[in-house]
């Protein structure tokens, strides 16, 4: 059984094996390797964000980690643009500026924290990017008000554009895609490393159903929701205001 929402790791417990994590989130060829599929869902925002949203001035980078999905997205849109770079950690923040500096000649604004309580001026952002981040929300009104804000965030004709870890609605179906990506894990490193990466999901990550999410975008007020891919417990997808 899952661990229940009261007994996850907190956002401080969060931050500090993140700080110590830098250099895992810093390769813009693999990104996380525990993640199915991970170079072409960071492909397929970025290039969605730049098919939508071509006239695109400002980024929101939630959970910015080391800086994989704003770099990928400059370099595949070929000109410069403001990037906001929020995460709660703050080494992931700094070389996460530092690596877009180096291809973007736009602003990088960095911001320590919870992009929910952050004071972010509303329909100020073209683009809004949250990469492996979201997972960590918790109850309904914790995940109601992420999607509302986001919303609120965006200008409109903005969209935003999301890859993260998934559960499925059907327990039956969930059971075998859990038990898919633990073969994937396997397969990278081990029995020892599946469980390892299970360990820290179990008590760190609180993900939602593709479908549930894509519903709640409609809810908050978005007029269109793609569903860009999907492998296992992955998904990538977005919305447009």
């Amino acid at each position: 059984m899952p661990r229940p929402l009261d007994q996850k790791s907190t956002l401080e417990d969060i931050r500090e094996r993140f700080d110590a994590d830098v250099e895992r989130f810093s390769n813009l060829e693999t990104g996380q390797a525990a993640t199915i599929d991970a170079p072409l869902a960071m492909e397929l925002i970025t290039r969605a964000a730049i098919a939508t949203t071509p006239h695109l001035r400002r980024v929101l980078d939630i959970g910015c980690g080391a800086g994989n999905n704003t770099l990928k997205l400059r370099l595949e849109l070929g000109r410069d643009f403001d990037a906001v770079l929020v995460d709660l950690s703050e080494p992931m923040v700094e070389r996460a500026a530092a690596r877009v500096a180096e291809v973007n000649g736009g602003t990088q604004t960095k911001l320590v924290g919870d992009f929910r309580t952050a004071k972010l001026e509303p329909e100020s952002f073209d683009v809004i990017l949250a990469a492996a981040v979201l997972h960590h929300l918790r109850d309904d009104n914790d995940w109601h008000t992420a999607f509302a804000k986001i919303y609120q965030l965006l200008r409109p004709g903005g969209s935003v554009w999301i890859t993260d870890l998934v559960t499925q609605e059907t327990p039956a179906v969930d059971q075998m895609m859990w038990h898919r990506y633990g073969e994937y894990l396997t397969s990278l490193g081990g029995e020892e490393y599946r469980d390892r990466v299970f360990d820290y999901i179990d008590r760190e990550d609180s993900p939602r159903p593709v479908t549930y999410q894509l519903d709640l975008l409609r809810a908050v007020g978005f007029s269109r929701v793609e569903l860009l891919h999907k492998n296992s417990c992955f998904a990538a997808f977005g919305a447009v205001k």
